[in-house]
Order: structure tokens, then sequence, then C-alpha cells
């Protein structure tokens, strides 16, 4: 196997500062909905970063839920790992992957727990099974075989088969305050363009880094 010739160029377009909004926020938007409205697979699927106690990373995709100017949120099971490792450090980092247009954005910022009324806001939106698999399934923790969690699926919908299921108590949003928000553009000859938004006390510093 050859991974060393894999390589493409990126030549859909680059990225000048005077296209960028002042607020990153609004630049998001702009690019989020161009990658809905191309109907990519997921595009709101990102990458989670978190770090243990012992300072290792890891990494999950998630899909984010809903953002605007106080942050990013998605939502997990609050003994999965990713929840545990905020616990213990709530520094986080996102990614959003649009390879087909040869973007990616990169967010850097502190995650803390919505309210329980925003997570059961959202809860009674997912379809039924989703509910039911949010309960059933102890995120992150072994599981010794398929069929148990299964099992306890079903033993769950028959519970709950009359009635509504309620939010439970394990699980809920996570809102990601930024402080660091990266717009990446493709460019030709691994000259990529890259701007870099900074929380500052009166708005947002921006920057274009190096390739």
């Amino acid at each position: 196997m050859n991974l060393e010739s894999l390589r493409r160029e990126y030549l859909r377009g680059g990225l000048d500062r005077e296209d960028l909004h002042e607020d990153p926020f609004e630049q998001f938007s702009l690019w989020m909905q161009q990658a809905i409205d191309l109907q990519f697979p997921d595009p709101t699927a990102m990458t989670v970063a978190t770090v243990d106690a012992d300072g290792q990373p890891s990494q999950r995709i998630v899909l984010l839920k809903h953002f605007d100017k106080q942050g990013f949120v998605f939502y997990t099971n609050y003994s999965s790992r990713k929840a545990q490792e905020l616990a213990g450090n709530a520094r986080i980092s996102l990614h959003f992957p649009w390879h087909n247009i040869e973007r990616q954005v990169k967010v850097c910022g502190v995650a803390s727990k919505v309210p329980s009324s925003e997570s059961l806001k959202y809860f009674v939106t997912r379809p039924r099974d989703s509910q039911l698999a949010a309960i059933a399934s102890k995120q992150s923790h072994v599981l010794s075989s398929r069929s148990v969690l299964l099992n306890q699926f079903e033993a769950l919908k028959q519970k709950f088969q009359a009635g509504e299921i309620p939010l439970p108590d394990f699980w809920g949003g996570f809102r990601v305050v930024a402080s660091e928000i990266e717009f990446w553009q493709g460019g030709a000859h691994r000259l990529h363009d890259r701007f870099r938004y900074i929380r500052q006390d009166d708005g947002w510093q921006i920057d274009r880094l190096a390739p």
C-alpha cells in the first residue's frame, strides 16, 4: 500500500480577508448553510476532542445540534468518556471536515452543561427509538455482547409503550463557548487560506495564518 502518492490539488477557490464576516458565527452560519444546501451527508458531523487526567487526547464524531453567539451545542450521556473528561478538564476542540468543498472549521473553547430544561426541549424532538437508545446505552462502558444492549432496548420499549419517555438524569447537552475559531479553505500547491478569530474583550481579532 503506497500512501505517499495519494494526493490531489485543492482548486475550488481561495478565501480573502474581505470575504469574511467580522463575526465568526456569521461566517460559520454561512459555511454551514452552504454545506447543507449542497446536501452533504451529515453536514453537522464534527470531531470532538477532549483530554483525560493524564493528558491523553481522545476524539469521536458527534452531531452539532445548535449554535448561536453563545456557543455550539451537542448532546451525550454524562457518564460517557467525553463527559467524564470534560468534568476534569472543560477545554475542548471541535472540528468540521467539509472535504467536498475543501473546507475545515476548527473551534477551541470551554464546555459546560446546558440547563436540563434545554436538554429536555431537544430530547422530546428525538425519534422515540432514539430516546429509548439514550437510556439503554451506558455509553463508553464495557459491553459483554450486543444482545445485552438489544435486550435492554426491548425491555425499555415495553416499559414505555404507552406513555412519554422521561429525560434520563444522566443525559444532556454541552455548550462550547469558543475562544478561537479557525476557517480553512484549500488552495493550490498546498498554499491554503487560513483565518483565525481570537476572542477579545471588545470583539474578535482576525489573523491570516500561514498554511
